[in-house]
């Protein structure tokens, strides 16, 4: 895992377990589970658009947010970036 990842993913660990105001990301964990998943809908959406109809820079930037938001439904869960990783060594042995 990258080290940006890792350190992302602590943050959203962080914030789970010690909620601050004004956080986005702690704004995300007290509305649930669904709107959590419904935010990684939204942002898988507009990287297909982008994809098809924007720029580069715009591809990267929506692939950013959604790497976000699925890191914090993974962690919503109880799961990590980690699990991932292992599913898709598994996957290409």
């Amino acid at each position: 895992m990258s080290d940006t990842l890792t350190a992302l993913q602590a943050t959203i660990v962080d914030r789970k377990e010690h909620p601050r105001d004004g956080s986005y990301t702690c704004k995300l964990f007290a509305a649930g589970d669904v709107e959590i998943l419904k935010k990684v809908g939204e942002e898988a959406v507009e990287v297909v658009v982008a994809g098809a109809l924007q720029d580069d820079k715009r591809v990267v930037n929506e692939s950013a947010d959604l790497i976000y938001h699925l890191l914090v439904a993974l962690v919503a869960r109880g799961l990590s970036w980690q699990d991932v990783e292992e599913e898709l060594v598994r996957r290409f042995k």
